[in-house]
């Protein structure tokens, strides 16, 4: 009975090693084989489609949500962070800060997944210390290009004179 334990473990700190001493394991820059690099690539907004869902402020002072969905057309590919986004109104702009309690975590999205980030505004008054609001861009973590949609959920309070009393999550895994 007890050769068979040892006999196991011998095996396998013989895989281990086998497994530990092929090839020059050193390189982090995956350069290994093209699915594993296909698999870690980061996701290009080219290979994306989105819907946008909003449960709109009715009234000033009230809080809103704008939730984005993205859904991956493209091969298995990785989000790592917060989504960019900034709000547009003619020649001014703002971006809008992160969640604070939210996190961000890797977030592998494989061919046809879906994931959803979410904007929560305080809606402002139209005029003075607000933000009329006409288009939203965002990006995806370390990318520069940019997506947009129209922003039609009403005018968006400042906190001071230009910050959007406004905050975006991280990714959340959307679907099945």
């Amino acid at each position: 009975m007890r050769a068979v334990p040892i006999t196991v473990t011998a095996l396998a700190a013989a895989l281990l090693l086998t497994a530990c001493s092929g090839g020059d394991n050193s390189d982090d820059s995956g350069s290994g084989g093209t699915e594993s690099k296909a698999a870690g690539a980061a996701c290009a907004l080219g290979d994306l489609t989105q819907q946008v869902d909003a449960s709109a402020a009715p009234a000033a002072g009230d809080t809103g949500t704008v939730t984005v969905t993205i859904t991956n057309k493209g091969a298995e590919c990785t989000l790592d962070g917060f989504p960019t986004v900034d709000l547009h109104a003619g020649d001014t702009s703002a971006t809008v800060p992160k969640d604070e309690a939210a996190e961000a975590q890797k977030l592998t999205l494989a061919e046809q997944g879906t994931t959803s980030f979410t904007i929560t505004y305080a809606r402002g008054a139209s005029g003075a210390e607000s933000l009329a609001v006409k288009t939203v861009k965002y990006s995806l973590p370390g990318a520069t290009e940019a997506e947009s949609f129209n922003w039609s959920y009403g005018d968006v309070a400042l906190k001071g004179e230009s910050a959007p009393d406004a905050s975006v999550s991280a990714f959340q895994q959307a679907g099945d």
